[in-house]
């Protein structure tokens, strides 16, 4: 299974090719594609938004189900999907803790 990522271009946050062809920030919120044309087909998608000044440098990354979710299997995929490692107050993780407190 594959996912495309990239970074969009205004503020340089890591985005995901979601349903619909739009690009989110939360992994959580795309379908990951299973055949090789899919993935091609998304990445020629991807690669218009790239003209269009939307994203930089897309590319499929390999994805693994796990808790209701999507996970990457590389470590580097998977720290750019959650954000820093080294101060959980800033980036996602800080915004997953305030989900949580809100929801206490």
């Amino acid at each position: 299974m594959k996912v495309i990522t990239a970074n969009r271009l205004t503020d340089g946050i890591v985005v995901f090719l979601g349903r619909s062809h739009r690009w989110v920030e939360d992994i959580d919120d795309v379908t990951a594609l299973e055949e090789d044309a899919a993935v091609e087909a998304a990445l020629a998608a991807a690669e218009r938004d790239v003209a269009n000044r939307e994203v930089v440098e897309p590319y499929a990354i390999d994805v693994r189900a796990e808790n209701g979710g999507l996970v990457p299997v590389k470590l580097r995929e998977a720290i750019r999907a959650k954000g820093p490692t080294v101060r959980l107050d800033l980036g996602k993780q800080a915004e997953g803790a305030a989900k949580v407190d809100t929801a206490a």
